[in-house]
């Protein structure tokens, strides 16, 4: 019963074109290379689109293998011309197989200095085939063909040793469906050969190349499951940082409670303290830090905004499969906070550390305007950045403002100016200017809007630069003004502050 099976299987796999073996191949190379086509417009991975131009081309290189039936009558018309160019597509194909396997376990990422030789030797031996394939339909000449087909298979078998050996030593899980499809094509390739070079079977039987279709079957196969698999983790890893923002935010959300309950209860304990001889002295100092709590409770409230934004511009980067841009980003907000944290314990820091901590904020929020704001920070040499002393996160509501109600609305050219320079002995002056819309446009829009939030960012920055100055020997100045051209027309704002040096 066993041998009457194997039988039967046997005289359905010696003759595929007869019994619809080509036609199912072929079929399930063309649904492979649409559902990929698709996905490439979907995701934006050039991986779907170099494989689904992978398996078209090899459609293309065996629809001639069709004898009979519809597929045969449909390529009447265009026989000559896949007869006349198919080394030159089997010869594409080959390279693209190249491409496709490195750009799905990302060789960039493991080493720039093998993608460029890799992908260099692809083009370099792609250039030479067309060369041959040129020459040869000039000059009529079939040598060329065949010249040409003798470098392409030593450079593509040497190129495949370097890979093969590449792929070993590259971690990734991803890499063993690219080995074990391709073994499995390599394989029937070479059992189809040795049938035909030794003559094992009569010619009539073509039982090597129902074994070639099963290789081109099983290793199109694994490259399937190998990019629904890379799909699968890409999804995963988006999961992971919704679930981390959303922890965040709960954080935060925590945070903003108690700063609130901290600054009732400060409000309740003053009544209590009100003695008369020491009043004045209760009064100023209550102030003082009603005004670092102000501060610090707009801080808490600024920063679930500012971290769900940063956060999903990062995840963004990871959806898109930009790893590079994800991970700089990500170590930019990582410094960021920390810097934010640190700083919100101390009355004062160094300028060089708030120039640090406004540099990060800039450079992050920049990436919501696609790295189109041009920052340029300007620092005299005269100015001691390490030995001046100011309030921490001073200039962070105004670098706010003239981005987000500056420049924000403006659709190109955006620059930002900070520039930081001594005024005499006795005052820093700081000077921030933006090419933005103008205070005036910019209140126009604002009034328009439904939901018309008064900032409190500027005044609190104001009562905090009002305790600072107080136990110094000058005051601070703060100017605001529009900035216009000869016509009157808007140019931008510029804000001067002044700030006593101890």
């Amino acid at each position: 019963m066993i041998l009457l099976v194997c039988l039967q299987i046997y005289e359905i796999l010696k003759y595929p074109n007869d019994n619809g073996i080509v036609i199912f191949v072929l079929g399930v190379l063309f649904i492979l290379t649409v559902y990929h086509f698709l996905l490439y417009f979907q995701h934006r991975d050039t991986t779907y689109l170099f494989y689904s131009s992978y398996t078209f081309l090899i459609l293309i290189s065996h629809v001639d293998d069709v004898s009979s039936g519809f597929i045969f009558e449909w390529i009447k018309p265009i026989h000559y011309y896949i007869n006349e160019f198919n080394i030159n597509i089997t010869w594409t194909y080959n390279l693209l197989y190249f491409i496709f396997a490195f750009t799905f376990i990302d060789l960039k990422a493991y080493s720039k200095k093998w993608h460029n030789l890799i992908f260099r030797s692809v083009y370099g031996i792609f250039i030479a085939t067309v060369l041959f394939g040129v020459l040869y339909r000039i000059t009529g000449d079939i040598q060329f063909i065949r010249k040409g087909d003798l470098i392409f298979i030593v450079s593509i078998f040497i190129l495949s040793i370097v890979s093969y050996v590449l792929l070993f030593k590259i971690k990734a899980n991803l890499k063993y469906y690219i080995i074990i499809g391709s073994l499995f094509l390599f394989v029937s390739s070479m059992t189809a050969t040795v049938i035909f070079k030794l003559k094992l079977l009569p010619v009539e039987n073509e039982l090597r190349f129902t074994i070639f279709y099963i290789g081109i079957l099983v290793e199109n196969i694994f490259f399937s499951l190998g990019l629904g698999q890379k799909q699968k983790r890409i999804i995963q890893e988006r999961n992971e940082s919704q679930e981390k923002l959303i922890k965040q935010l709960k954080k935060n959300e925590k945070l903003r409670e108690k700063i609130q309950k901290r600054l009732e209860r400060d409000v309740k304990g003053l009544s209590k303290q009100a003695e008369a001889d020491k009043l004045e002295s209760i009064k100023i100092k209550f102030e003082k830090e009603l005004a670092e709590l102000k501060v610090e409770s707009l801080r808490n409230q600024m920063n679930p905004h500012f971290i769900f934004n940063s956060l999903n511009s990062i995840k963004r980067y990871i959806i898109d499969n930009e790893k590079e841009n994800a991970v700089y980003y990500l170590n930019k907000f990582s410094k960021l906070t920390r810097l934010i944290l640190s700083s919100s314990t101390e009355q004062v820091i160094s300028l060089k550390d708030e120039l640090e901590t406004i540099t990060l904020y800039v450079n992050i929020e920049n990436i919501r305007f696609n790295n189109d704001i041009e920052f340029l920070l300007e620092v005299d040499e005269a100015v001691n950045q390490e030995h001046i002393q100011i309030p921490p996160l001073i200039l962070q509501p105004f670098i706010e403002n003239a981005i987000w109600h500056g420049l924000s609305l403006r659709k190109t050219n955006k620059k930002l100016k900070l520039k930081i320079e001594n005024e005499g002995d006795s005052h820093l002056k700081i000077d921030i200017i933006d090419n933005g819309i103008g205070r005036k446009r910019s209140a126009e829009i604002k009034s328009k809007k439904i939901h018309n939030q008064k900032a409190v960012g500027i005044k609190i920055t104001e009562e905090r630069l009002k305790n600072f100055s107080k136990n110094l020997n000058n005051d601070y100045s703060l100017l605001i003004g529009d900035l216009y051209d000869d016509d009157h027309t808007p140019l931008g704002t510029q804000i001067t502050l002044k700030l006593p040096i101890d």
